[in-house]
């Protein structure tokens, strides 16, 4: 890649390496420099720029991001659309992060072009949580590092999540002839705080004597009512592999598979196995709301991942638990860490079609009338709930949307103009949405990918709340909005969008260049119409 300052003149067709201001708004970093915003910046005194032009065996930094991001991702994660050479990947379910740390040191060693970041091992994650996000610095890596990484990668997942899944738990207790039951009643609560927000319950509690054949028994008993895991609550600490509590587990036909852990508190954990089932020696720490390493077992077990001796060895790096004074409680514990923007979507589609002169939304391309395939663009999308606003010919509408999982608001004004269809819409989208992509009902060439790559320009950290899609720089539709502009969006009149507020806030916009014509193409004629299925054939 060459890098460098460049007169104005020369700039067309390179990638803009700084931000600058010009007549026309601010010229973000990583702008494609098109003829005319040469000319722009010439217009604007721009004598030199800095630039970054790719040479034949670079890839481009969107490419690239996503091309490894692909090459890592496993079952139960969600690759966000590659931007500014970041690609993100989200847990989809609550579950455990598999992470191979090795390969991923691996990647990061490759080449300083190409940056993996995750969370930890074994991290506990929520729907739409960051697990990862690929970065590739400059504008574009180098072919052969993309290569290399993308070998490394080859073969089993190296990110992957598990998803919790529901566990019927027995909980068995053992105590002598002076336990009180106030101590068994706090195991019991205990053990309900850990695994209730995990998706799992305790369907079985015994209480027996501290005696290895009334254990065994109970141990039996849980086994048939097909429980798993089997938690066992010594009266005391567990000592030796021939203590009680493993003594009764063998005595039940089952086996020990591990005894201790590398992790304080958590020592003094046993594991063992019942036919299919795991059968746990709870530490006396399991006890306290704190964590400690029975936690680290039970994540695992309740998602499916396996927990044996090589894996209890690995949980000793980290494991230093009682000297982790900030290291929440389990029942409060929320997964941490970035997650994917909530985005809605509203699809205007009430209008008049005076230009048309009948509704065009009704008009079919590709087998399909035209606001279905708005839909279906959304639909096919990350962004969620969809709002279809209706107005004119609503019935239509509505049937053309049949079965579709969509949310139709009717717009009672929208012989008032464009405004009040916008403002329905944006008056529909959840409270919990970060903000909305306003689409067109006649825009046949907008998909899927369109919206996330709106989506995955979000951010609002960097100051891009408006994102616009453009093609060749020329901006269309669609239109991603921040919730913050919602109460703007709201004091609109007429028959006008939003378009006057991507000019009040300039430096908040963020062009999103797209590959195709699909943000420029909207049908408002029958001679368009005409023109449009002409092309398709």
């Amino acid at each position: 890649m060459q890098f460098g300052q460049v007169p104005v003149s020369d700039a067309m067709g390179a990638i803009l390496a700084h931000s600058l201001r010009t007549g026309h708004g601010m010229f973000k970093k990583g702008r494609v420099l098109s003829v005319a915003d040469v000319e722009v910046l010439a217009a604007s005194g721009y004598r030199e720029i800095t630039v970054a032009e790719l040479d034949a065996d670079d890839i481009a930094e969107d490419i690239a991001a996503a091309r490894i991001a692909a090459a890592l991702t496993g079952s139960g994660v969600r690759i966000g659309a590659a931007f500014t050479g970041r690609a993100n990947l989200y847990a989809e379910a609550h579950g455990i992060a598999r992470i191979d740390a090795g390969r991923v040191e691996a990647v990061n060693a490759v080449d300083e072009a190409i940056t993996l970041a995750t969370l930890p091992p074994y991290h506990r994650v929520g729907p739409r949580q960051m697990v990862a996000t690929v970065k590739v610095i400059p504008f574009a890596a180098p072919a052969r590092a993309v290569e290399a990484a993308e070998k490394l990668l080859t073969g089993e997942p190296a990110i992957a999540v598990s998803p919790l899944v529901h566990k019927r738990i027995a909980l068995i207790s053992t105590q002598f002839a002076e336990t009180r039951p106030q101590i068994l009643d706090k195991s019991r609560g205990a053990i309900d705080a850990r695994v209730e927000p995990l998706g799992s319950s305790v369907v079985h509690e015994a209480r027996v004597q501290h005696d290895a054949g009334q254990l065994a028994d109970a141990i039996r008993a849980a086994h048939r009512m097909e429980a798993d895991p089997i938690l066992i609550f010594g009266a005391s600490a567990i000592t030796d592999r021939r203590d009680v509590v493993p003594a009764a587990i063998v005595a039940a036909g089952g086996e020990i598979t591990q005894f201790g852990m590398p992790v304080d508190p958590g020592n003094l954990l046993l594991l063992g196995k019942l036919g299919k089932a795991m059968v746990v020696g709870l530490p006396s720490c399991a006890r306290s709301p704190k964590v400690n390493g029975f936690d680290f077992v039970l994540e695992r077990l309740l998602a499916n991942v396996p927990v044996g001796s090589p894996q209890i060895a690995a949980m000793g790096v980290g494991g230093l638990l009682s000297e982790i004074h900030t290291r929440p409680q389990p029942r409060d514990r929320q997964p941490a860490g970035s997650h994917a923007p909530r985005i809605a979507a509203v699809v205007l589609a009430a209008g008049l079609s005076s230009r048309m002169g009948h509704n065009k939304l009704m008009a079919d391309i590709g087998g399909k009338p035209l606001v279905r395939r708005a839909v279906d663009a959304a639909l096919g999308s990350s962004v969620r709930p969809i709002i279809v606003v209706t107005g004119s010919e609503a019935e239509n509408v509505d049937q053309a949307l049949a079965g579709m999982p969509v949310t139709i608001v009717r717009n009672l004004d929208f012989r008032k103009g464009l405004s009040t269809s916008l403002i329905s819409g944006i008056n529909a989208v959840p409270d919990d949405s970060d903000g909305a992509v306003v689409m067109l009902g006649d825009m046949p060439d907008v998909t899927a990918q369109t919206i996330d790559r709106l989506v995955a320009a979000f951010d609002p950290g960097e100051d891009r709340t408006i994102c616009v899609a453009t093609r060749n720089g020329k901006r269309g539709n669609p239109v991603l909005w921040s919730r913050e502009f919602f109460a703007d969006i709201r004091k609109l009149e007429g028959d006008v969008g939003a378009k006057s507020l991507i000019g009040e806030n300039a430096d908040l916009v963020c062009e999103v260049e797209m590959a195709d014509d699909g943000p420029l193409v909207d049908i408002d004629t029958p001679d368009a119409l005409a023109a449009y299925r002409a092309r398709r054939t």
